[in-house]
């Protein structure tokens, strides 16, 4: 699969810009503060509907307007599709894909697969529990639309339990229908629990061979997951905990607090690990997405770089550039001296300063 081309309107700084990619790797250049991760989002939006940000669509429409159009040509399998995403600042966003509205977000996923990595990334085994759920969720939710579907409503359940439980302060009569809100969160949940413990054991068949690889053959790397409870007794301990939950108005028990755990050997190198192992475990797990989304959907994702190579080292920059392969590949940077010092092919480079992106290998201003 790949991006052939993608047009934003009144996105973020750009008022209108066209830009056609090639199937291969493709460079974006300029200072920072100039636009280029704002084009990698947007092609992330419109695989997945959403900010890798995390950001808001009315946060991601240009300053001024009410609306933003991001429409992305896609080729998979020699068959083109066009996907037009509408952002507007006061109702919900509209998504069609080949001039065909689409009922629910939902539908669009699976169309187009991509993998963001990007600095931050690069801390998700030291930083706290969230960032972890997250990187499974948003690659969960890529792949698989019942994970999506279920996690849109456990959250939304959590949400409800938690207003509950506020009410409740109030009018405590309310603790009668916790218990309706308890099955749904046990049956929701119990279906996250599974996904995720299948999703770190398909992870785990392969990244123990990247990780060795990187790490010249001195570490073996293995992900552990920590469910906050079993499957079996989900319903137990939300009862046990019902007093606590009551006291502090949060729910204390689900899937809403998991987490991952880094092995290598017997050292959890979420604790324990040096910067340097943290950081080449976060390579790792990136790789090892890009190796299970082909797996799964027997197909190639598009790799999107946010000026990554400026944070490794150049052993692991060369790694990461060679396991690139066949992949079409959207890099930003600030200078093109890594790719030349590592005489990495390139087939498209373009320059971006202040909203402004001209195509380097074309007389083309765009």
């Amino acid at each position: 699969m790949i991006i052939k081309s993608i047009e934003l309107a009144d996105y973020r700084n750009y008022d209108f810009l066209t830009l056609q990619f090639d199937r291969g790797t493709n460079i974006l250049y300029g200072d920072n503060a100039q636009g280029k991760t704002n084009i990698l989002e947007a092609i992330f939006v419109s695989a997945t509907t959403k900010s890798h940000k995390g950001s808001k669509d009315k946060e991601m429409i240009r300053f001024g307007k009410e609306e933003a159009h991001i429409r992305t040509y896609i080729e998979k399998e020699n068959v083109e599709s066009r996907v037009d995403m509408h952002l507007r600042s006061s109702r919900s966003k509209g998504i069609a894909i080949d001039g065909q509205k689409l009922k629910k977000a939902a539908d669009l996923l699976g169309l187009c697969n991509v993998v963001f990595f990007s600095p931050e990334d690069l801390g998700i085994i030291k930083n706290g529990p969230a960032e972890r759920r997250r990187f499974v969720d948003m690659e969960l939710c890529q792949l698989d639309s019942f994970y999506l579907y279920n996690l849109n409503h456990y959250n939304k359940i959590v949400n409800q339990r938690n207003k509950l439980l506020k009410d409740m302060y109030l009018n405590p009569d309310l603790k009668e229908t916790l218990g309706i809100w308890d099955m749904q969160l046990v049956s929701f949940g119990s279906k996250i629990i599974e996904r995720r413990r299948l999703f770190v054991e398909q992870l785990n068949e392969i990244i123990y061979e990247i990780h060795k690889k990187l790490s010249g053959g001195k570490e073996d790397l293995t992900i552990s997951y920590e469910p906050d409870v079993e499957i079996e007794g989900f319903e137990r301990k939300l009862k046990n905990n019902q007093d606590r939950d009551i006291k502090t108005k949060m729910t204390s028990v689900g899937p809403h607090r998991d987490d991952f755990s880094f092995m290598v050997g017997n050292t959890d190198i979420r604790k324990f690990g040096s910067q340097g192992q943290q950081r080449t475990a976060a390579l790792s797990l990136k790789l090892s997405e890009i190796e299970l989304v082909k797996k799964i959907t027997k197909d190639h994702p598009v790799l999107l770089l946010d000026d990554v190579l400026s944070e490794l080292d150049s052993n692991r920059q060369n790694y990461l550039l060679n396991s690139i392969g066949d992949i079409q590949t959207i890099i930003t940077c600030t200078g093109l001296e890594e790719f030349v010092n590592n005489r990495f092919e390139v087939n498209k480079i373009f320059k971006v300063s202040e909203g402004v992106v001209t195509c380097m290998n074309s007389d083309n201003s765009q």
